[in-house]
């Protein structure tokens, strides 16, 4: 009988092992997800106020504040602009093993993507506050999802 007991304890223990390193790659892969998907978000949602003739309207339906509270919660902060930013990568740089000196790729033309991305900028008298519209649309994302 003992012989028997120790197969199974040794199954039942692999088994829980899997079980746990699955979880973990599946929740690393919704994270990585969950970006992508913001990003796909964020480029829409800029596509669309470049787009629209009227952007206070655009933000307005979009649900974006026109007021926030400060760090305080003294004086309310008022939206007065909208960033926008555009990245082309050309390469990446990285550190190389056991150097002082960066591993660098140029890409070649094909390569190269634009990024666009949008910041509300905020003001009271005493404060700038800056909001990355990936941190809006992601809580935005999380109130509907509610």
């Amino acid at each position: 009988m003992p012989h028997d007991h120790h197969p199974h304890d040794h199954a039942h223990h692999g088994h829980g092992h899997n079980h746990a390193h699955g979880d973990h790659l599946h929740s690393h892969m919704h994270h990585e997800d969950e970006a992508a998907d913001l990003q796909v978000l964020a480029t829409q949602f800029i596509d669309g106020f470049l787009q629209a003739s009227d952007k206070t309207s655009y933000l307005k339906l979009a649900g974006v504040p026109f007021e926030r509270p400060s760090k305080d919660g003294d004086k309310a902060l008022k939206l007065i602009d909208v960033e926008l930013k555009t990245d082309w990568q050309v390469g990446t740089a990285s550190p190389s093993f056991g150097s002082r000196e960066l591993s660098y790729l140029p890409f070649p033309g094909q390569m190269v993507q634009e990024r666009t991305n949008m910041s509300l900028v905020y003001v009271s008298m005493d404060e700038k506050s800056v909001l990355d519209i990936r941190d809006f649309l992601h809580q935005r994302k999380q109130e509907i999802e509610i």
